[in-house]
C-alpha cells in the first residue's frame, strides 16, 4: 500500500495526569476506557496510547491484571495497534511501570527518554475542592518530583521488551531527550524507524511555542535525518495548535484526554473521539490523508496485532 503523505493519529485515552475532578468525561472503569478506545479508532485513530486506572477512585493502577480488564475488549473491537505505557506514573518503578508491556508483548509501547521536573502542582490554582483527597496529593507531591528515566532505566525497559518484537513511541519532553535517544541509536540497542513522539507544554519540559516545535523538528532531523517518524503532543490548551502546526509540517499527531482535557477554548472535550475528530479535520483541511492502523504499522514497521500476547 502506499503510505506517503499519510498521518497517523494516535489517541492516548486516559493517562496519569488529569483527574476525577478535572472533568466528568475522564475514562476510568475498564467499561469506560475500552469503549473511548474503541470510539477513537472509529473516529480515526490508527494507535491507542492505554493507561489504567483504579476503577473506583480513578488513581493510576500500572498492574496488569488492570490492563488484562480491557485491552483483550479493544483487540476484539478495532484493528487499531495497542500502545501500552511504560511511563505509568511518576510516583512508581520502572519495574512496576514495565511489566504490564512485558507481559502482553503489544505492538508499541511508550519510552520516557530522559528524568525531568514533572510540575503539575500549577493546577492546584484552578481546582480546590476534589473528589477525592488523593487527587490534591499528587498535584501537590509535583513540587518536588523528580520523574526518574535513567539511563539505566531507559536500557532496562528496552532489555525487558524489545525480543517481544515491541516497537516504542520514544516520548521526548526536551531536546535532551532527543539526543539520549541517539546515544541508544549509536549503541545499536534500538533500531529505526525511530517514532518520536515530541511532548509540548509540561512544566519541567520544552514550552509550546511554535519555535520550539520547529527547533525540535529541526534537531531531530539533523540527528536522525530518514531514520525517524515524527509526532507530536501538546499539553492543555495547546494540544490543538501544535498539532496543526505538525501537520503543516508533515508530522503526526498524538490527541487525547491523556494530554488535553479541551475540545476548544473554554469547551471540555466530551469524549476522546472528539479530539480525534478535531485532528482528523485538521489534517483533512490541508489537503492530507489520516492513516488506517495498518497504514500506520507498515509506516512504523510494527508487527501486527496478531502477535501480541492479550
Amino acid at each position: 500500500m502506499s503510505t506517503k503523505g499519510k498521518i497517523v493519529i494516535t489517541c492516548a485515552i486516559t493517562g496519569a495526569i488529569h483527574t476525577p475532578t478535572m472533568t466528568p468525561h475522564l475514562p476510568i472503569t475498564p467499561d469506560q476506557i475500552a469503549a473511548e478506545a474503541i470510539a477513537a479508532a472509529e473516529a480515526g485513530a490508527a494507535i491507542l496510547h492505554l493507561h489504567a486506572r483504579d476503577p473506583e477512585t480513578g488513581k493510576p493502577d500500572q498492574t496488569p491484571e488492570a490492563f488484562a480488564r480491557f485491552l483483550p475488549r479493544i483487540k476484539q473491537g478495532t484493528n487499531a495497534a495497542i500502545n501500552i505505557t511504560t511511563g505509568g506514573s511518576p510516583y512508581m518503578t520502572v519495574k512496576e511501570r514495565v511489566s504490564p508491556a512485558a507481559q502482553f508483548k503489544p505492538e508499541v509501547a511508550s519510552l520516557n527518554m530522559g528524568s525531568m521536573n514533572f510540575g503539575l502542582f500549577p493546577l492546584l490554582e484552578k481546582y480546590t475542592d476534589f473528589k477525592y483527597e488523593w487527587e490534591r496529593e499528587h498535584l501537590e507531591a509535583t513540587r518536588d518530583l523528580v520523574f526518574r528515566n535513567s539511563f539505566k532505566d531507559i536500557e532496562y525497559v528496552l532489555e525487558t521488551c524489545y525480543e517481544n518484537g515491541t516497537r516504542f513511541e520514544f516520548e521526548c519532553y526536551d531536546i535532551s531527550h532527543l539526543y539520549n535517544l541517539k546515544h541508544f541509536a549509536d549503541r545499536g540497542l534500538v533500531k529505526p524507524p525511530f517514532f518520536i513522539q515530541s511532548v509540548f507544554g509540561i512544566l519541567g519540559g520544552i514550552g509550546s511555542h511554535p519555535e520550539d516545535v520547529s527547533h525540535m523538528k529541526r534537531t531531530a532531523d539533523r540527528l536522525f535525518g530518514s531514520d525517524f517518524r515524527w509526532s507530536v503532543l501538546g499539553a492543555g490548551a495547546a494540544q490543538l495548535r501544535i498539532a496543526a502546526q505538525a501537520a503543516s509540517m508533515g508530522g503526526n499527531i498524538r490527541v487525547g484526554l491523556e494530554d488535553s482535557i479541551w475540545a476548544g477554548k473554554g469547551v471540555l472535550a466530551k469524549s476522546n473521539a472528539d479530539q480525534v475528530k478535531l485532528a482528523r479535520k485538521i489534517i483533512e483541511g490541508l489537503g492530507q490523508e489520516v492513516a488506517t492502523p495498518d497504514e500506520a504499522r507498515e509506516i512504523l514497521s510494527l508487527k501486527g496485532g496478531d502477535q501480541v500476547n492479550f
